[in-house]
């Protein structure tokens, strides 16, 4: 008997978020209800050492379509959103971080966009359109995310404004290849993945959507920003060394 696909995937990695996750949890399964869509949800567990997939575990009886997919070990949010994606069943899937710092229901926008084929990815923005942010950034680390981007066009081409939104959507089987040929396993992985898209002459589209940071951040602002810097570096040498080419 043939199962019909999900009408959406919606992947989420996390790392020690049981403080978290459970409200984010009953907001996605709001969201889902709403639309009465057969959406399935992956939590996608890196390693964490607190109680998050237990309480995965438990949220299932609300979400008949929640998965826990685990890591085995930490091995980075690259890492995790790959696993994900790699294991979603619907022709679309979005992944957003573990806080919603993107409302869940912005994901309309994304599917807005992508609908009749468009595009095959959706990146959610905040610089598109600063206005929809509730809650900014320190200043310090806005002018950091500012420089970063213009970093990221520099070394791999890409002209997007907000790579690192984490809130993007893709056409499961077009982006399959790219996922399958990532490399970069920590922070870094967004303009990777972005880089390899291009690469393969898929369509992409920068989508302005709400936002609010969460003083909660799993990203340090100087040792991570180095390695992310180090990662952009070895995107263009993957490029140089061939790594990327179609198989």
């Amino acid at each position: 008997m043939n199962i019909p696909a999900p009408a959406i995937s919606i992947v989420i990695p996390a790392y020690n978020e049981e403080r978290r996750l459970p409200r984010s949890l009953e907001k996605i399964c709001a969201y889902l209800k709403k639309r009465a869509w057969d959406g399935e949800v992956i939590v996608v567990d890196d390693g964490s050492t607190d109680a998050t997939a237990r309480i995965v575990t438990e949220w299932q009886q609300q979400i008949p379509t929640l998965r826990l997919v685990q890591n085995g070990r930490n091995r980075g949010k690259g890492f995790s959103v790959r696993h994900g994606m790699l294991e979603a069943k619907a022709r679309i899937a979005i992944f957003t971080d573990a806080d919603l710092s993107s409302p869940i229901e912005e994901a309309d926008k994304l599917l807005g966009v992508m609908g009749g084929g468009r595009y095959d990815v959706a990146i959610g923005s905040r610089a598109v359109d600063r206005r929809l942010i509730a809650v900014h950034q320190s200043r310090f680390r806005e002018v950091a995310g500012i420089i970063f981007n213009k970093i990221v066009q520099l070394v791999t081409g890409l002209e997007f404004v907000d790579t690192q939104c984490g809130f993007k959507a893709f056409v499961v089987e077009r982006m399959r290849p790219a996922f399958q040929q990532q490399r970069i396993e920590g922070f870094g992985f967004d303009p990777e993945i972005l880089f390899l898209a291009k690469l393969r002459g898929l369509r992409i589209v920068e989508v302005p959507v709400r936002w609010a940071h969460d003083e909660d951040t799993r990203v340090h602002m100087v040792r991570d920003s180095l390695r992310m810097f180090l990662e952009l570096l070895a995107i263009r040498w993957n490029w140089l060394r061939g790594r990327y080419r179609k198989s």
